[in-house]
């Protein structure tokens, strides 16, 4: 009973310091962006976000979708060669999209097409890659609905496969870093995506180099980060600037997306690189919780060894925080599965989940585990088997009808004894005196 009475005050304990913990917010960096988030790769922990789940317009990070779409589909064939077609030069013609100049008939192979499409944003050979793969750019947005569907982008929605301004056509910023982090696992996707310059060459013209549009990998600009790595630009009047990019130094690893930056500057390369250097700077490995302490303890039935069982953390958990982050501000909060389990008990079984809290912010869910084996008392378990028999419902309207015989008896029986008295009464008469 004390240990459960600790235990309780325990995760009060942990509980109360959530209430004075502020949350992250990168000094001395002013973000234009309409929405922005900086996440851990990682750890999946976000260390800054700004209106994360608001609509935006993707501009030409829809691309990213048209891309892992072309890499995923089975008649993609890196070495197999394909043509431009009139009908996506004609589709194209008068969109304002950036195009290759490639002409009809004009063939690259399909992996130079999704280096077009994913370094260089051309939008003809983007709609020739709907159209070949899907047999229509319709059937294409559709499937790139259906994926985001599927992936649970439940604010993304598309109209074309470009990123052409449409009212149909959103995303947000949460939404973006779930499908690019997917994207990401795709080898030839990373590949792109970490690549500068690109040589094509094709059946009517020599060799060209592919330039990427994410400047923070071109040494030639003031903008270059030599840590910073793809994924995407975008840009149209109503999308304004934005950038899904990527930054890998020292064994950290880091997203971050921007959306609708003012069109006129370039504030997407700046602020992008801004929050790379102060997560760089500010941020560490930390070990939150390991798996060698009890942290919350549940009460156990049908067992004689012991009343309860302590939860532990199953494998520790570490997380991405600033340097400065002051453990005692750390709260683990425990959510067992149950008060009370039924032994037997397996070591390593999970029992519930705990939150592990900073900055008032949920960065992490860990399972909760047994340390140990707890054998289930035969004795015990008869003994509840009885007892859930007699308490059963069946028992329950046997106890009834047992009581209404038991009723009937007593009132047959009262019923009997009053008959047999009326029986034995004798009736009183009078003596008279005069008679004798």
């Amino acid at each position: 009973m004390l240990k459960r009475i600790f235990s309780a005050f325990l995760i009060i304990c942990l509980i109360l310091p959530v209430l004075t913990v502020r949350a992250y917010e990168p000094s001395g960096i002013d973000i234009t962006a309409q929405a922005a988030m900086l996440v851990s790769l990682d750890t999946d922990e976000v260390l800054f976000e700004k209106n994360a789940d608001k609509k935006v317009y993707p501009a030409s990070i829809a691309k990213i979708m048209t891309a892992l779409l072309v890499l995923e589909n089975e008649k993609f064939d890196p070495d197999a060669k394909i043509a431009m077609t009139q009908e996506a030069l004609d589709l194209i013609s008068g969109t304002g999209s950036s195009v290759s100049l490639l002409k009809a008939g004009e063939e690259i192979t399909q992996l130079d097409l999704v280096y077009m499409i994913l370094m260089s944003s051309y939008g003809d050979c983007t709609l020739l890659a709907a159209i070949h793969y899907s047999g229509s750019v319709e059937n294409f947005v559709n499937q790139m609905n259906s994926k985001a569907q599927a992936l649970g982008l439940t604010g993304t929605h598309y109209q074309n496969p470009i990123g052409l301004h449409h009212e149909e056509t959103y995303t947000t910023a949460r939404d973006t870093y779930k499908l690019t982090k997917v994207a990401l696992k795709n080898k030839i996707f990373k590949e792109i995506c970490e690549s500068s310059r690109h040589t094509v060459k094709t059946n009517l013209s020599g060799e060209r180099t592919l330039s990427t549009t994410n400047l923070l990998q071109d040494n030639t600009t003031n903008y270059y980060y030599q840590y910073a790595k793809g994924v995407k630009t975008g840009f149209t009047d109503e999308a304004g600037r934005c950038l899904v990019s990527t930054a890998s130094y020292n064994g950290y690893n880091y997203m971050c997306l921007i959306f609708g930056c003012p069109p006129n500057e370039k504030n997407h390369f700046t602020e992008s690189k801004e929050l790379y250097r102060w997560a760089f700077n500010n941020f560490e490995f930390k070990k939150v919780a390991d798996s060698d302490n009890p942290v919350a303890e549940i009460g156990v039935d049908l067992s004689l060894e012991t009343d309860f069982v302590s939860l532990y953390v199953e494998n520790g958990f570490i997380s991405v925080l600033p340097k400065d982050a002051d453990h005692s501000t750390i709260s683990i909060v425990p959510h067992p599965t149950k008060e009370i389990v039924d032994a037997p008990i397996k070591k390593g079984q999970a029992l519930g989940t705990a939150d592990i809290i900073y900055a008032e912010k949920v960065i992490g869910t860990v399972n909760l585990i047994s340390n140990e084996d707890i054998e289930k008392s035969a004795l015990l378990t008869a003994f509840r088997a009885i007892k859930n028999f007699l308490t059963s419902t069946y028992m329950t309207v046997v106890y009834v009808l047992i009581g209404i015989v038991v009723l009937v008896f007593i009132l047959r029986v009262i019923k009997l004894n009053s008959k047999s008295k009326k029986k034995r009464r004798i009736k009183y008469i009078p003596y008279d005196e005069d008679e004798k």
